[in-house]
């Protein structure tokens, strides 16, 4: 088979082939990948030549040149455009993918290699990024057990690969029960709904092949739904479902998956002789242990806290007015802290939304791009793997710097939420590799598109990211674009959106939809104060769920998670009518996949900087200052992993931050 992945990619950018490429070919076109990076390291391992940067560590970021290739594709394709096809080989491929990494960390001669340049590395004459990129590997190889012997070493590569298969199947139950789940309305029963809300509705029955509209489980749609459905009935059946995601029997059920993950973990963290999986996770983050990580969430916990329950006073009066007699309902807070909302601030989220298109947005992030780095965005015509995909040529001073990819609309082959990834990372050890970077959100569908102020912030958020990767300049993969602390790695994101907020970009791009006006400075300005609207329930819902996934790892495993899930949150004194933002059977950041297991803080932890860092812009008195613009590049975002997270962050601000930015940017400095 003549197989499109495993040729050379034409084109002066080389772009997938995505108008050749089949599901049939991801399976074969892996399984070369992992046995070409065999053979490699099974090079590398056998050399009888002194260990030498140049042709162990080098070599090793050479080894996987194909299998990187095709993975960057696939696991994209996986992610964003599903099929029967590649769900089932993504199912199959977990476990091989595992093994095939165990294979190279448990190489005794190979270890043995990087252990001599490391036992070396005074006398290596390494430039810096050298210098962290060896010390990067062998930490990988001791974490991922090349230390180990005999039966330990064994059971810690079934422990991987059965983890890897976990992951999967957690990933996919969420994408199932997101898929399979709708509420059908009545034309009657979209009464009291904006129309942005309605079309939406009616889209998405039109998307389920019904002839009337639903309410889907995305995320751009049911909130909308909870904030403005006067039928508390339909509110409460749609926020259950949502809530009940992984939770509901049957195969796609993933209590007992979480259970089986949490236990696999434990007993990964003990073979690696830490005590338990929180210690061995964050030893590598800025945090670097479980209690820096609980002062932080508790130093915030309780002034929010305490202004959700102020909050939920108000808005439980608002529900008895409406003739409730029971307690307020999580069902409730979303509908009457919008109603509180336009009391408070004169903001209704249907005048609102006009101003918001998405094309509008995207503009907005790529001027904002312009002003700080001088980069430029040229649309291309050119076949994606979806036909919503749409293409951008990134250029500096008409030099290429990175192709970018927007995939912004909800589909039911798309798993929930919005995240950045790379099909291929920036580096420079074989000539000048320029990356192809992917924003995928779940915006929901119409024409024109538009969204919510958070829907723009999500926008911003990505994007930030994808500039992280996209100006990235660094030598080796390995420390490219954001493989840097997961609790470093959300700075720049949440450092781009305060962008969004700026007087200035809202007036030049919040432009009606139907008027082509401008957002009125009035509307404008109203919006920003009320910015820290409702901060108490967000930070709760957010600060919930931090904790319980620290709980779930800083001890024992629960052998029922959802026993301690509620034993936390009973600890903490969680308000009635507040949940978690992710609970345990659809918290795929944690289940899905180690990335944010014991790091689900990282947002917060990252908030910490992202507040100090624009802290500097406002102090210089212009937010393009071009001189702190070009120290933010130089010192964050141009590095990559290639110096330790607080070392650069201490180079760009002179010093680290505490938490008074952040409590003073939530609004809730008065509640501390």
């Amino acid at each position: 088979m003549n197989n499109p992945l495993l040729q050379p990619w034409a084109g002066d950018f080389a772009l997938p082939p995505f108008e050749l490429i089949r599901d049939e070919h991801f399976g074969p076109a892996l399984e070369e990948g992992m046995s070409e990076g065999r053979r490699n390291v099974a090079a590398i391992a056998a050399s009888e030549a002194t260990p030498t940067f140049e042709n162990t560590i080098a070599a090793l970021e050479r080894a996987d040149a194909t299998l990187d290739r095709v993975a960057g594709v696939f696991f994209n394709l996986a992610g964003a455009d599903s099929t029967p096809a590649r769900q089932a080989l993504q199912r199959e491929m977990a476990s091989k993918l595992s093994a095939y990494s165990s294979e190279i960390t448990n190489n005794a001669a190979l270890f043995h290699r990087i252990d001599d340049l490391w036992a070396r590395r005074d006398d290596l004459d390494l430039t810096e990024e050298q210098a962290r990129v060896l010390m990067l590997t062998r930490r990988h190889f001791v974490r991922a057990g090349a230390a180990l012997k005999g039966a330990e070493a064994e059971r810690l590569t079934e422990i991987k690969s059965r983890l890897a298969t976990l992951g999967t199947e957690f990933a996919q139950n969420l994408l199932a029960d997101e898929r399979n789940w709708y509420m059908a309305l009545t034309e009657a029963d979209l009464e009291g709904l904006p129309t942005f809300v309605k079309d939406a509705a009616r889209a998405a029955g039109r998307e389920r092949d019904r002839d009337g509209p639903v309410i889907t489980l995305n995320r751009s749609l049911i909130v909308p739904f909870l904030q403005f459905s006067p039928r508390r009935d339909l509110r409460q059946k749609a926020y259950e479902a949502w809530t009940a995601r992984g939770a509901n029997g049957g195969e796609t059920d993933n209590r007992a998956i979480a259970a089986e993950i949490l236990k696999l973990r434990e007993e990964r963290a003990h073979l690696l002789g830490y005590d338990n999986f929180a210690g061995y996770k964050l030893e590598t983050e800025m945090a670097g242990t479980p209690d820096a990580v609980r002062d932080l969430l508790m130093q915030v916990w309780h002034p929010a806290r305490t202004a959700a329950l102020a909050d939920a006073e108000h808005l439980a009066r608002m529900a008895h007015s409406d003739g409730i007699t029971g307690p307020l309902e999580p069902w409730d807070w979303r509908y009457y802290a919008e109603n509180r909302r336009a009391e408070l601030h004169d903001l209704d989220e249907a005048e609102l939304k006009p101003f918001f298109q998405l094309n509008r947005m995207i503009e907005a992030a790529f001027a904002v791009a312009h002003r700080l780095f001088d980069l430029d965005f040229a649309p291309m015509e050119v076949e994606a793997y979806h036909p919503d995909v749409r293409t951008w040529e990134v250029t500096r001073g008409g030099e290429h710097v990175a192709i970018f990819m927007g995939d912004y609309f909800a589909r039911p082959s798309k798993r929930s939420g919005a995240w950045c990834s790379a099909m291929r990372s920036q580096s420079r050890l074989d000539g000048n590799v320029r990356p192809i970077v992917v924003n995928v959100c779940n915006f929901a569908q119409a024409d024109p598109a538009l969204l919510s102020y958070d829907d723009a912030r999500t926008l911003f958020h990505e994007f930030g990211h994808a500039l992280h990767q996209m100006l990235s300049d660094v030598t080796y993969e390995t420390v490219s674009g954001t493989s840097v602390a997961r609790d470093f790695v959300e700075l720049p994101s949440q450092l781009y959106e305060h962008w969004l907020e700026l007087p200035e970009v809202l007036s030049e791009f919040a432009i009606h939809a139907e008027t082509g006006e401008p957002i009125p400075d009035a509307l404008r300005d109203r919006l920003l104060r009320a910015a820290t609207y409702d901060m108490g329930f967000q930070t709760v819902e957010y600060i919930a769920s931090a904790l319980v996934d620290l709980a779930f790892h800083d001890g024992p495993a629960p052998a029922d998670p959802m026993q301690k899930q509620a034993e936390v949150l009973e600890t903490i004194g969680m308000p009635r009518a507040i949940r978690m933002r992710h609970a345990t059977p659809h918290f795929a950041h944690v289940f899905s996949g180690d990335g944010y297991s014991a790091g689900y803080y990282s947002y917060m932890w990252s908030e910490v900087m992202d507040a100090d860092a624009f802290a500097a812009f406002e102090e210089a008195g212009d937010p393009f200052d071009p001189d702190l613009a070009q120290k933010l590049e130089d010192d964050i975002l141009s590095r990559g992993g290639s110096v330790d997270a607080a070392e650069l962050y201490t180079r760009f601000r002179g010093r680290l931050p505490g938490v008074d930015a952040l409590l003073k940017g939530r609004g809730l400095e008065d509640a501390a």
